[in-house]
């Protein structure tokens, strides 16, 4: 019985207390704001060379040109084509346009050995076509005819904008730019200045032929200088 009076009585209790018992709020913590992330700086984006670079090492020195193989891919195929099957080491630099004064400066080399070794001529690729430009240090298919050249080719000491196609007093066609000098800028000038023969050669060619010729000892492909210019044969947009 008096387990039976105890229970009502303990029930109340914990009631009444549990009523009495103020209720703690749930304790918070401010946390303090993330940071936003710091950007990381942009890394610049390198437009890596992939044009061909060759090395002619000559009597007088080596001359490093840049082939534009992609604005100009007949012409300077035909070039590394003499490159790589070593048909090119034993070619010479037979011809400087001193003769024709400061304006019309340039060097020739070709084949001046076996003419069984040319492949055949190749297509014409006009400037007009390549946006490419006869500038002081452009390297320049020599030809006779459109279409009809195979080894011979020019470095220029001199712009000769009368080469480009379709350039006022031009032959119209022009000559196909297809690479330029990026080094032995001092070699070419002492091809320019060599020696020249004052008998040999037919037509124009008399008072321009180099005695002796400078022989191209070896051509080879090489990687980009990494001083190479920016240089001068694409023409700005």
């Amino acid at each position: 019985m008096l387990g039976a009076m105890l229970t009502p009585l303990i029930s109340s209790l914990a009631l009444g207390f549990a009523a009495q018992t103020p209720t703690v709020p749930p304790q918070t913590t401010q946390l303090p704001p993330v940071p936003a992330p710091i950007a990381a700086p942009a890394t610049p984006v390198v437009e890596v060379d992939t044009r061909p670079y060759v090395a002619l090492v000559t009597d007088l020195g080596t001359i490093t040109v840049r082939l534009e193989d992609k604005r100009a891919p007949i012409t300077a195929g035909n070039f590394l084509r003499y490159v790589d099957s070593k048909r090119m080491d034993g070619f010479s630099f037979y011809r400087s346009t001193r003769s024709w004064g400061p304006a019309n400066q340039l060097i020739q080399a070709g084949n001046r050995v076996d003419a069984n070794m040319n492949y055949p001529p190749i297509a014409h690729e006009p400037t007009r076509a390549t946006g490419l430009t006869n500038c002081k240090g452009a390297l320049v298919m020599a030809r006779l005819n459109p279409g009809d050249a195979t080894t011979d080719f020019f470095l220029l000491l001199s712009d000769i904008k009368g080469f480009d196609s379709d350039a006022p007093g031009g032959d119209g066609p022009g000559f196909a730019v297809f690479g330029e000098l990026v080094g032995g800028a001092d070699v070419v000038e002492k091809i320019f200045n060599a020696p020249i023969s004052p008998t040999a050669g037919e037509g124009v060619l008399v008072g321009q032929m180099l005695d002796p010729m400078v022989t191209i000892k070896t051509a080879r492909r090489v990687p980009a200088p990494a001083d190479a210019p920016a240089g001068c044969v694409v023409k700005a947009p």
